[in-house]
């Protein structure tokens, strides 16, 4: 399958005369069984009979929640509650630029209803879509709302601790937790041993319906054995000059093909580029919190966070002294959800 175009950043593109641009709101409005609703676009406005995430332009003065909050009052009749920052992306269309800024709605009053006349569908971004055409920059969110909220690393160390380490797994995947990257650095295994317990980790995830990727510090042999890659934040911008060195002499697509789902560890604006360009499927940010692999340092804090991922233009993993616990805080300052090494895989 081939990988979606590399994502765009929330920087503001220039505008033309022909081209303006727009600031919009959407929601994700989200029931407790996942289920998401849609708005089909009504006659007499610009791609109807379209599908689309309810949510409209961001008016001077307002916040994305705000406008947000006002717009599916007006669409759907219904009064936000509770709702957080999610993604912001930028799509652009044959008439115009829009810059979404992708909020989910987890509670609100009232039952949505087609205020404005137009079809409403509640569907599961899980299955495939029942309805259709759906709008081009709708297609992102539903792609990334599937990804876990929880992100557990790999650190077993040692062979002598791996069948207590598949114990502790067992209960972290039986918690819930649905993606796991194998990331072995500090290790006293050899090359055959690792390759063993990759194999060990990746069949116990797939016996509960999750998802492990392969660091990119191991060999890339191995990630046809899992379910992706996860680039340390150096490899990926080798890997994004490479693919940009590969696009500038041939016809050759961005992302690498056939790798399944890719994340990106990224500390600054650059290894956000590379992550883009590589049609990341996510990226991890932080660390939030001084934790033990960072002694005496501090981290970024929750305000510096939310300020770095609303520039990913893609969903962004939190890391950092986190566990399960962390999960609402996180999305309240724009996270996806949570990556972890301790926090996850004691079932905190």
């Amino acid at each position: 399958m081939s990988r979606p175009a590399p994502q765009q950043s929330d920087a503001k593109p220039l505008a033309t005369a022909d081209k303006p641009f727009v600031d919009v709101a959407a929601g994700l409005v989200l029931c407790r069984d996942g289920k998401l609703l849609l708005a089909q676009r009504p006659e007499g406005k610009p791609w109807s009979g379209w599908w689309e995430l309810p949510g409209g332009k961001i008016e001077s003065g307002e916040t994305p929640l705000q406008a947000l909050g006002r717009e599916l009052k007006e669409e759907l009749d219904i009064d936000v509650t509770c709702a957080t920052p999610w993604v912001t992306y930028t799509h652009e269309y044959p008439k115009t630029i829009v810059r979404l800024a992708f909020c989910r709605v987890t509670e609100w009053d009232g039952t949505p209803r087609g205020a404005e006349g137009q079809a409403l569908a509640w569907v599961d971004p899980q299955a495939p879509m029942p309805i259709g055409p759906l709008l081009p920059a709708t297609l992102p969110p539903l792609r990334w709302i599937q990804l876990p909220d929880r992100y557990l690393v790999t650190q077993i160390g040692s062979a002598h601790n791996l069948p207590a380490w598949l114990d502790k797994l067992a209960g972290a995947l039986a918690s819930g937790v649905r993606l796991v990257q194998f990331r072995e650095r500090d290790t006293d295994m050899d090359a055959t041993t690792l390759h063993s317990a990759l194999r060990q980790v990746v069949a116990l995830c797939h016996a509960h319906g999750a998802r492990c990727l392969v660091n990119s510090t191991h060999p890339a042999a191995w990630r046809h054995e899992a379910d992706g890659v996860h680039y340390r934040a150096i490899d990926a911008r080798q890997q994004a000059v490479i693919l940009q060195e590969s696009a500038a002499s041939s016809d050759a697509s961005h992302g690498e093909p056939g790798t399944g789902l890719i994340g990106v560890s990224v500390h600054d604006e650059a290894d956000m580029r590379a992550a883009r360009l590589l049609s990341a499927d996510f990226v991890v940010l932080g660390h939030v919190r001084e934790t033990p692999s960072h002694p005496g340092a501090a981290g970024m804090g929750w305000d510096e966070f939310a300020r770095r991922a609303a520039r990913a233009g893609l969903p962004v993993f939190a890391i950092g002294g986190l566990s399960s616990a962390d999960l609402g805080e996180a999305r309240r300052h724009s996270a996806h959800g949570i990556a972890g090494i301790r926090g996850l895989l004691s079932g905190r």
